[in-house]
Formats: structure tokens, C-alpha cells, sequence
């Protein structure tokens, strides 16, 4: 029985249409290179998405419209649906009736590689990685967490492959939900997240920089330190870090792509350090990016 599995709006089918188009070119481009071709969904659902159409009362013009709910394909059926096909697939998903969902969509097909791992996706991922040798391997990552869930030394396994390009769905909303303007609002908590989110707790000298001004009575005195950057600086200092680990990191898009505050930036990271192939993989994800940017 399929598994209701309702999320996203208008830049869920922009984003997911972004990532079809990337794996169609990567398997075409890459089909007898490599020994194998991967597909890796960490945060994998249940393959599909059900869209609700409300009631449309009727007009003078028409009888209206009854509610509707429309099934879509989600990322794990996509990468499923592409041709040429990926050699392995691997699908990653924690919550149990979305596990459940994700098996009986393998066991559809039962003629493709697919595995389906209940684990958390950091511990999953990395185990996967450790496991494999990558050297005749390449693979496309696609990361669209629920939160925060993502660690970064998950992201420096991943980085340090050399073979895994990387569609990220970076949750900015949670970022600057926990980076909070005033650095006294930053609880324990939220500390624990940044520093996870981002690798080290250098985050709190580089968004919440230490400000001093002269007092006639006090002398030097340090103001009360607040974060300086607004949303989009939180996106590039995203994007900084991402760089300091993979080869290439391409300009984001901001999503959704017209309603603000903005929730979310889909990164293209690229693995690979060598000169063709980031060229490559750059040309691709920019073309397509830039393509997804100008959608109506």
C-alpha cells in the first residue's frame, strides 16, 4: 500500500527536476568510463510525494473542483526511472514507514541493484564509504535532510573520495534559526548544532565578530556581539565552508525561487580534483542551475 508522503511546494518539483537532469547527464556522460555508476539517496522518503489540490468551489463559469490528491514521483523513483541506468542504487531512510515503502519499491524491481538501509544517514553514509573502494567507482550523492541531521565530518568522508558529486539542499532556514542575531540567544543547543553543521566552533569568531567602542567614563568597552550577516552572507559563508573540503562548489540556487524569506540553497559540490573533470561537472551544474533559476 503505498505510503502518503506529503511535502513541498512549487520549488520541490524545481529541485528535484534539477537533480533528474543531472543524473541523466551523468550517466550518459560517464556510461563505460567506470567500472560502476551509483545513485545515493541519504534521506530517501518513499519514492513518491502526494500533492494536495484543495476544493475549488464552483463558479459562474464552471462547476468547480472536488480536493484531489496527485501522486508524484519523489528523487528515489526518479533515479530509479533514468536512463541509462545507474549500476547500484542505494537508498537511505530512517523512519520506518518510509522504509517499508522504500522495499516494496525495490522489490518492484527486482531486477536492478538496489539496496535499502535503515540507519541514520550519517552512519550510513559513512559506512558506506569506508566499505567501498572508489577508485573505479563514481557516484551522485543527493542530500535533502529533514533539518539539521546532516554532520559535517559526514561531508569530508563524502569530499574525500574523489568520486562523488554532491546536489545539497542546504537548510539555511535552520541555520539561521540557530544562529540567532544576538550571540547571547545561541544556547548551548544551538551551539551544539552550528558546530556540528559546520565542523568547528570557528563559526561564532567569523558570524559574530567582536566589536569595541571607546567610552568617555569605561574606556574601551566590547559591544554585545550579534551576527553580521544577513541571509545571503549566511549562504556564502555555507558555500566557504563547502569549499574548504570539496574541489568545486557552484553558486547556489536560492529556493523557493520567489517567496522570502528564503529557506533553502541547492549546492552542486564536486568531489573530483581533477581540472577536466571539475570542468566538466561545472559547465553541466551551472547550465542546469542557471536553467532552474529562470523557471517561472
Amino acid at each position: 500500500m503505498p505510503v502518503d508522503h506529503e511535502f513541498g511546494d512549487q520549488h520541490t518539483e524545481l529541485k528535484l527536476s534539477i537533480v533528474e537532469k543531472y543524473l541523466h547527464f551523468f550517466t550518459t556522460a560517464l556510461r563505460g568510463k567506470f567500472g560502476e555508476l551509483w545513485y545515493i539517496d541519504a534521506f530517501a522518503g518513499t519514492g513518491s510525494r502526494t500533492v494536495r489540490h484543495e476544493e475549488r468551489p464552483a463558479g459562474l463559469l464552471d462547476g468547480g473542483e472536488p480536493e484531489r490528491v496527485e501522486r508524484r514521483r519523489g528523487s528515489a523513483k526518479i533515479a530509479i526511472d533514468v536512463r541509462p541506468a545507474f549500476d547500484f542504487i542505494v537508498f537511505i531512510e530512517n523512519k520506518p514507514t518510509y522504509f517499508a515503502a522504500l522495499e516494496e519499491l525495490r522489490a518492484i524491481h527486482s531486477g536492478r541493484r538496489i539496496a535499502v538501509i535503515k540507519d541514520d544517514a550519517n552512519d550510513a553514509l559513512q559506512s558506506l564509504i569506508a566499505g567501498n573502494s572508489w577508485h573505479s567507482k563514481r557516484a551522485v550523492l543527493f542530500l535533502d535532510p529533514y533539518g539539521m541531521q546532516l554532520d559535517w565530518s559526514t561531508l569530508e568522508r563524502v569530499a574525500a573520495t574523489k568520486a562523488i558529486d554532491v546536489w545539497f539542499l542546504f537548510p539555511l532556514s535552520g541555520l539561521y534559526r540557530q544562529a540567532t542575531r544576538d550571540l547571547t540567544d545561541v544556547d548551548q543547543h544551538k551551539r551544539a548544532a552550528l558546530t556540528r553543521m559546520f565542523g568547528s566552533d570557528a563559526w561564532e569568531e567569523e558570524l559574530y565578530p567582536k566589536t569595541v567602542r571607546e567610552d568617555l567614563f569605561e574606556g574601551i568597552v566590547e559591544e554585545p556581539r550579534q551576527r553580521s550577516a544577513d541571509v545571503a552572507g549566511l549562504e556564502a559563508y555555507a558555500k566557504k565552508r563547502l569549499e574548504t573540503i570539496f574541489s568545486a562548489v557552484l553558486k547556489p540556487l536560492p529556493l523557493p525561487l520567489h517567496d522570502r524569506p528564503q529557506r533553502f540553497s541547492l549546492f552542486f559540490c564536486v568531489s573530483n580534483d581533477d581540472p577536466k573533470a571539475i570542468g566538466l561537472a561545472s559547465r553541466v551544474g551551472n547550465h542546469i542551475l542557471k536553467a532552474g533559476g529562470m523557471a517561472s
